[in-house]
């Protein structure tokens, strides 16, 4: 199955299998750098932090991210990454 997103800068993965998480993230992150987005929004939810932890592996190894923080209203639900452009 696969998924179209729009690149507008907001992705939210609720939508997608746990073990698709990474190469979701992956793809966005090179879709939105190619689309000259300064910024991106991946809401990944509270839960346990197993979603988080692995945006945030994926965000931490690409050669795009210049920083990433949790955004803060989320109460760690969702990372904002600033992406070099």
């Amino acid at each position: 199955m696969s998924h179209r997103v729009p690149v507008d800068g907001t992705l939210d993965l609720h939508s997608f299998l746990p073990r698709d998480i990474a190469s979701v993230v992956e793809a966005y992150l090179e879709a939105a750098t190619e689309a000259g987005l300064a910024e991106v929004r991946l809401i990944h939810g509270r839960g346990i932090g197993v979603q988080r932890a692995t945006v945030h592996r994926v965000l931490s190894r690409h050669a795009a991210v210049r920083s990433f923080h949790d955004a803060p209203e989320s109460h760690l639900g969702a990372t904002i990454a600033l992406l070099a452009v």
